[in-house]
């Protein structure tokens, strides 16, 4: 991971989200409909390169509309998470952390969707890279059918029992609905390009 440098316009979003359909059909609709959003709004997509699921839905949403998507996958997961063919750019790795660091590099912004362990990892590194001033990008959930609820509630107690920092914890940028969701990763990130952070009431 690069050092921290002050934030450049947001041009791509990193989407984090499940290489499964889930358990729900309002996930890919979802996935679906950030994709579209992204490239409405003229926003370039990182994601995890595959084919399938979450992914896959976001990934042909936005490449059917004319936007631009990068995926990035190891080498070992080419075949067991069927890579996606049709991308703008497709980014071959040799490890996991690679994959991470390459992800946070093209991308000014970061979005989790639902998805399971790997979508954890992935947001909770990136959570804690921002926490260490490795890099100051805004970070938010898109809290599916309130799939994230009871990470949320998680993240409150670990707040209340000290172990949490509460100011990382207010800037984690949380909403139920796409467009509201990039509208504040918007507004908060060029607030961190004029060297302040927001107050709850601006995002």
């Amino acid at each position: 991971m690069p050092k921290s440098t002050a934030p450049r316009p947001v041009r791509r979003v990193c989407v984090f989200c499940g290489a499964r359909d889930g358990a729900r059909p309002v996930y890919l609709e979802f996935a679906r409909a950030l994709g579209a959003l992204l490239v409405e709004r003229g926003l370039g997509v990182v994601y995890g390169g595959a084919s399938v699921g979450l992914m896959g839905a976001l990934a042909d949403e936005a490449l059917a509309r004319g936007g631009e998507v990068i995926g990035v996958l190891p080498q070992a997961l080419v075949d067991r998470e069927i890579a996606h063919a049709g991308l703008s750019e497709l980014h071959v790795v040799d490890t996991m952390h690679a994959r991470k660091a390459k992800m946070a590099e093209l991308s000014d912004a970061f979005v989790a969707m639902p998805g399971g362990l790997g979508t954890f990892e992935e947001l909770f590194e990136v959570i804690t890279w921002q926490m260490l001033g490795i890099h100051q990008k805004p970070i938010g959930l898109l809290d599916v059918g309130g799939y994230y609820a009871p990470l949320r509630a998680a993240l409150e107690h670990g707040a209340a029992e000290g172990f949490v920092d509460r100011a990382q914890l207010d800037a984690l940028v949380i909403e139920h609905e796409p467009v509201t969701l990039i509208d504040r990763l918007t507004r908060a990130h060029a607030m961190r390009a004029k060297g302040r952070g927001l107050t709850l009431d601006e995002t």
